[in-house]
């Protein structure tokens, strides 16, 4: 298909570009076997959306399939059509909402598809009768969300239909908390009270229900009853948790470090301003390196006047605007050289800049931070 991206995978031969995340495939593996044994007996289905979020789909998907996941979770279905051309043949649920002329596309690459109305239903169960193929779906249900899915006081007319189609074969059904990371669990409770009830239709009419699953990272740290038939870790399966007031029973550890170079040393002089905007300004000499990251690689403009890199294992504060491609950074008057290592995101002896740290000067979540890194960012791979 014309349309999809292509995520490139180099090795360390071919990368000419000092910028470059490094992703330790064995923290990844960790993470996922310690999420595994915490939620045993469910099953577990890595989210790999966004490029698994900035870690490179690609190559988390084949771990994946190393590790025989139960399922995969991606948000469209170009991420899904890339995983199987990359030989991942395990189930994928691409959890996002679908077109019509998707369809047959969906099919033949035995993806699941996500089913929230009965018109979509009766689209799909014609197709796969034209096809001759079964599809699979997974039914959505809003239970406090208000995105895709079908209402949990009117889900039972969806449910009673989509016991109708014979080329149909439904193999979940599933919703999405909206605040399962907060302290505060009462929505996320209310949530799993209206799933629930949902879920009774299947008692009701003595069927089997499909799989059943509502956890994300926020649900299956905090709400453990919550985890049914199968949880969906996001975030938390690269080591990064959703937010800082979570309780969290699985130790889970950063897959990820960005990292760059330096790639020029200057002496700044007094009242001589940084950047676009003239907006920083010294009124003594300093030592100034320039690292070549900026913007358009996802180092984010909103961290302007708060971030901060590592340098010889000491942070150091960037200074003037962020650039598409390239930041200045005050060394006040101590040494760096050009080739000297820079941590935008890592950890160095006893410094140590989180994701959380640049979401926190950005303004944002750590979820925007990861899926911001640009594909021009060449990922390394340490197995």
């Amino acid at each position: 298909m014309n349309n999809l991206v292509n995520y490139p995978v180099m090795a360390v031969d071919d990368i000419i570009r000092p910028t470059q995340l490094q992703i330790d495939l064995r923290l990844l593996k960790e993470n996922y076997l310690k999420i595994k044994s915490h939620v045993f007996p469910a099953k577990v289905m890595p989210i790999l959306k966004a490029n698994a979020y900035g870690h490179g789909l690609v190559k988390v998907g084949q771990l994946m399939e190393e590790l025989k996941a139960d399922y995969i979770g991606v948000a469209v279905l170009e991420e899904g059509i890339l995983l199987r051309e990359s030989g991942v043949t395990i189930p994928i649920l691409v959890l996002g909402g679908i077109w019509g002329n998707q369809i047959p596309v969906f099919i033949k690459y035995d993806l699941a598809m996500t089913a929230s109305s009965i018109e979509k239903l009766k689209q799909i169960d014609e197709i796969s009768i034209e096809l001759k193929k079964k599809a699979k779906v997974h039914l959505k249900i809003d239970t406090g969300m208000e995105r895709i899915g079908v209402h949990y006081y009117s889900a039972d007319k969806l449910l009673e239909e989509s016991l109708k189609y014979k080329n149909i074969l439904v193999e979940g059904i599933y919703t999405h908390l909206a605040n399962s990371e907060n302290s505060d669990l009462s929505y996320t409770r209310l949530q799993f009270d209206r799933f629930n009830e949902v879920l009774r239709f299947y008692e009701k009419h003595s069927i089997e229900a499909p799989i059943r699953h509502i956890s994300n990272s926020g649900a299956i740290c905090q709400m453990p009853e919550a985890n049914l038939d199968m949880v969906r870790p996001g975030i938390m399966l690269y080591g990064v948790y959703p937010s800082y007031e979570m309780i969290k029973p699985i130790q889970v550890l950063p897959a990820l470090q960005w990292k760059s170079l330096v790639v020029y040393f200057k002496v700044i002089k007094p009242n001589h301003p940084v950047g676009y905007g003239s907006k920083w300004v010294s009124d003594h000499n300093i030592r100034a390196v320039t690292i070549p990251v900026g913007y358009g690689d996802g180092y984010l403009r909103s961290m302007t006047g708060s971030a901060e890199v590592i340098i010889r294992n000491k942070r150091y504060p960037v200074i003037g605007s962020i650039s598409m491609d390239q930041i200045v950074v005050n060394i006040e008057q101590d040494s760096a050289f050009n080739g000297d290592e820079v941590i935008l995101i890592g950890k160095a002896d006893q410094s140590e800049i989180k994701v959380e740290d640049l979401a926190n000067w950005a303004g944002t979540i750590p979820y925007e931070i990861l899926t911001n890194i640009n594909t021009r960012v060449p990922r390394i791979y340490i197995e």
